[in-house]
């Protein structure tokens, strides 16, 4: 009977452990917390350089349209296409008729023979240097006043590349030379006289002033630098105007030559600046986060940051001078709260692969 005692004890322990035992709750154990760090940044000092560098083409300028300055015929010509000219030389020579008098009866009834016609004679000038690229004028011919008879080819070149709005609002400055560096050329060299055209305003001329909205980097995708760049040669987005600059005299360049231009608007030393991604805003004024109390760096947590209005300078596509409304080591967010990531880099991978980007517009 003693086996039946000891099969009974282990069948009350296996209902023990299946009925009694297994539904008591366990106790719960502590899961992973997932935590995102807000990196922080103090606002330093640093020497601004607002150099902007574009990829540009050597193109040939447009040949001069020469016009008649007067209605009559072609009397004289003095040049004939191909030779080369100065402003002012003379091309040909027209003959304008001036209007006869009305002819009065004299007292006898008679009526006086008409006078002789007078003509006026009028010498047409090349309008610009170069080489009479064709004159079409044929002696005796007729013309009318602002007919186009010709052209002369300037022989000159302008070099011109694309710019998007980032790079328009950073030469709100008129910079008003380049280097130039040609591609398989010579050494680079300084290019006086550039402009800024903005596309929007083909029609009405040159113009500095971009068009459209936006803001110091943070309103135009992708205007941050990559490492090593300066700033220089990172702005994206579509082409908003074009700048150019005439070739000086005295340098060996042929049409469609690559080339590269370097302009440097403004430079500001030892002012206080501000990382792009931290800063949301125009032009001239930004909005930027303050760290809550107690942030001292990239994870710390504190209250909830504080918006600020500043006044914003120079920038070099990669940070921003802050002319006033933050002071030197005050501790800012990293990134603007909230922006879409717009793109990655070193650097930029928040914790747990969040990527930060600059604001939208």
């Amino acid at each position: 009977m003693a086996w039946l005692l000891v099969f009974a004890v282990i069948a009350v322990a296996l209902v023990k452990i299946a009925f009694v035992d297994g539904l008591k709750p366990t106790a719960s154990e502590p899961g992973p917390m997932a935590q995102v760090d807000i990196p922080v940044i103090p606002a330093t000092r640093a020497t601004v350089t607002n150099t902007v560098q574009i990829k540009a083409t050597v193109q040939s300028d447009a040949g001069v349209a020469i016009r008649s300055t007067a209605a009559g015929k072609v009397v004289q010509t003095f040049v004939e296409p191909g030779v080369a000219v100065t402003k002012g030389d003379r091309l040909f020579q027209i003959a304008a008729q001036r209007q006869s008098q009305p002819v009065a009866p004299s007292k006898d009834g008679g009526i006086p023979a008409p006078a002789a016609p007078v003509y006026d004679y009028f010498d047409v000038l090349a309008p610009a240097g170069g080489t009479l690229h064709s004159l079409t004028v044929l002696e005796e011919q007729q013309l009318s006043v602002g007919e186009t008879v010709g052209k002369v080819d300037p022989g000159t070149f302008t070099v011109s590349g694309p710019v998007n709005a980032a790079q328009q609002y950073r030469l709100l400055g008129k910079p008003g030379s380049a280097e130039i560096s040609l591609v398989g050329g010579p050494a680079p060299f300084q290019c006086t006289g550039v402009t800024l055209k903005n596309n929007a305003s083909d029609d009405a001329g040159t113009s500095s002033a971009p068009g459209g909205t936006g803001g110091v980097g943070m309103l135009v995708p992708g205007a941050l630098a990559g490492p090593g760049s300066g700033g220089a040669t990172q702005d994206s987005g579509p082409a908003t105007g074009t700048l150019s600059c005439a070739i000086p005299a005295g340098r060996e360049v042929f049409a469609g030559l690559g080339a590269t231009m370097t302009v440097t608007a403004g430079e500001a030393k030892d002012v206080v600046t501000v990382p792009l991604t931290s800063v949301k805003g125009s032009i001239k004024e930004g909005l930027v986060w303050l760290a809550g109390t107690g942030a001292q760096g990239a994870g710390a947590q504190g209250a909830a940051p504080e918006q600020r209005t500043v006044a914003l300078g120079l920038n070099d596509g990669t940070k921003v001078e802050v002319i006033s409304g933050l002071a030197e080591g005050e501790q800012i967010l990293e990134f603007v709260p909230g922006a879409p990531a717009q793109m990655q880099g070193p650097g930029m991978a928040g914790p747990g692969g969040a990527v930060y980007g600059p604001a939208g517009g």
